[in-house]
């Protein structure tokens, strides 16, 4: 009896693999490995290290039994640590394909990252349509703030914002299906009081520090679970500005 069932993803896949996959595996579960489902932790990378590829190294070894595939992004469009992440898990005998999805050519509407829907909401609601497309009539809303990076890797933090608050960076990327568009990740509607997320010890910390000093915002970092001291940082930011 086959119990593979399981086609593990990180990052965004490109569509054409995508689409190859679900014709193979019409009845296979799409599993995020981006997320922290709280998996036994696997002693393979350095205790500092970005918590978002923890998760995928942590996830690949909870399914191992159960996986068809994992679809892996390696370039532009993810990082180098999901590259060496693909490295790894190939060397250590994973069914695992490599994907670059670099070009501009699949750019769709924004209309989720700026939604009345919470951020919550939006954000999950970006990255599920990675794999599960869903047509949904969305009402737009004014931005009175942004939240500018990748999904964090605890959501939790996304609570703290009103639902008016625009989505920016990768995630918006993700959204338009240009997850290497550099201009759009930089992009920022200059007016709007803006918190930039950066997961710690990712490379992106560069761009979110960045810009936050050129456009006036707040930069965070969060290793895995949002501290006390950040939600009163993120907290006072919303009220004072």
């Amino acid at each position: 009896m086959n119990t593979k069932n399981i086609i593990g993803f990180w990052g965004y896949p490109h569509p054409k693999l995508i689409d190859k996959y679900k014709k193979l595996y019409p009845e296979a579960v799409w599993v995020d490995f981006d997320i922290d489902y709280g998996f036994n932790k696997q002693d393979i990378l350095p205790e500092s290290y970005c918590s978002i590829v923890k998760n995928i190294i942590n996830a690949a070894f909870h399914y191992k039994n159960e996986l068809i595939i994992i679809l892996a992004p390696i370039g532009k469009d993810k990082c180098d640590s999901g590259w060496f992440a693909f490295e790894i898990l190939k060397d250590l005998g994973f069914n695992i394909e490599s994907s670059l999805f670099e070009e501009k050519t699949y750019k769709k509407e924004i209309k989720i990252s700026t939604s009345n829907l919470p951020l919550r909401k939006k954000i999950e609601l970006i990255t599920k349509n990675i794999y599960d497309p869903q047509i949904t009539t969305l009402q737009q809303c004014k931005a009175k703030f942004g939240f500018w990076g990748v999904p964090p890797n605890d959501l939790s933090v996304l609570d703290l914002f009103p639902d008016e608050t625009h989505v920016y960076g990768w995630s918006r990327c993700v959204e338009a299906m240009t997850p290497a568009d550099i201009e759009l990740e930089m992009f920022i509607d200059k007016d709007i009081p803006t918190v930039f997320y950066s997961q710690s010890f990712c490379s992106k910390a560069q761009l979110a520090k960045y810009l936050a000093d050129k456009y006036n915002g707040l930069y965070i970092d969060i290793d895995d679970i949002v501290t006390n001291s950040t939600k009163a940082k993120i907290e006072a930011f919303l009220r004072l500005r």
